[in-house]
């Protein structure tokens, strides 16, 4: 699969070692199927529930605040 170009998403997923929901916003790869790829670094030790297009601007989820996730993957 080849890339052909980036594309902005927001992850939201679960960190392995705790269970507060969290989210981070990435430029990633997009391939020909219009699917990005995300870095195996990123994916160590997480949970994905969903990918989003684009920044998105969590308000609440579970009834709980969402945290940012603000490392860089």
């Amino acid at each position: 699969m080849s890339i052909v170009c980036l594309k902005q998403v927001t992850i939201i997923y679960y960190d392995n070692s705790s269970l507060e929901l969290m989210h981070n916003t990435l430029q990633l790869e997009q391939g020909k199927d219009g699917r990005v790829i995300i870095p195996e670094r990123f994916k160590m030790n997480k949970s994905i529930v969903t990918i989003i297009e684009g920044k998105a601007k969590i308000l609440n989820s579970m009834g709980d605040r969402i945290t940012a996730d603000i490392k860089v993957a």
